[in-house]
């Protein structure tokens, strides 16, 4: 594991959702949920009143806390903000995109597993030459 860099480990962190309505109501029913002082939550409930710009504003914004260790997104939402969540890169906070109950998943979408079948190509192809 020569050349990764280590991932910081705090004793808590947070998971934050931009998702529909139901889909973070249940989040929020299971203790996901957190307002901070400054009133920031580490949710939006993205409904045909949300603007794109605001989805971005909130990915930009769950991406770069130091508190957020997963973001959960649907992947209707993501497909919105494609080329914001495609190009991100980090490893904290983990991206990670789940179906909404309107909108079924399509892995073909999906920023991890194309990411995934990206590595084991190229692992497939190096193994081919030793």
């Amino acid at each position: 594991m020569a050349g990764r860099t280590p991932i910081a480990a705090k004793s808590s962190a947070l998971i934050a959702m931009i998702a529909d309505e139901d889909s973070v109501t249940g989040f929020l029913l299971a203790g996901v949920g957190n307002v901070d002082l400054r009133r920031k939550t580490n949710y939006l409930i993205v409904d045909s009143k949300a603007t794109v710009k605001a989805i971005e504003d909130t990915f930009k914004e769950f991406a770069s806390r130091e508190d957020i260790a997963i973001v959960l997104i649907s992947q209707y939402v993501a497909n919105m903000i494609r080329f914001l969540v495609d190009s991100y890169n980090k490893p904290v906070p983990a991206i990670l995109e789940i179906p909404s109950k309107d909108h079924p998943y399509d892995p073909a979408h999906d920023s991890v597993l194309s990411r995934v079948k990206y590595l084991f190509s190229a692992e497939s192809v190096a193994s081919g030459r030793r």
